[in-house]
């Protein structure tokens, strides 16, 4: 089971587009494109979505084998994060972030109150 409270659990977030139509090995092989052609490790969590941003699809290795989780919005989009910098293809987030992007909350502009400390 994926245990987003975990503390090691590392959340990457594809800020480009991908074919949904990809399964196990093609988010494999695109996540590790992500990561510079590191292998998916233990407790990396990586999300991809759509170009209509009403799909998200997570790939995550817990070390025995990968797992592919899917959501489908009925209605509306998801606000996807944007680059912050030119070439920039992935974001970290945390488990808290991850957990709001996939409850809807736009997180443009949002940010943590000054004491809430969470290292990331």
């Amino acid at each position: 089971m994926i245990g987003l409270g975990n503390g090691a659990l590392k959340i990457f977030v594809a800020l480009e587009p991908c074919d949904m139509r990809k399964s196990f090995n093609g988010l494999y092989e695109a996540a590790t494109a992500h990561l510079a052609h590191q292998r998916l490790t233990r407790d990396v969590l990586f999300v991809f979505t759509n170009k209509r941003r009403n799909r998200i699809k997570m790939i995550y290795f817990d070390g025995t084998g990968l797992w592919v989780a899917a959501k489908r919005l009925e209605e509306g989009t998801f606000s996807w994060p944007k680059p912050s910098e030119a070439g920039q293809k992935k974001l970290r987030l945390t488990p808290e972030a991850l957990q709001m992007l996939l409850d809807g909350v736009d997180l443009r502009g949002a940010g943590f109150k000054p004491w809430y400390e969470r290292s990331a």
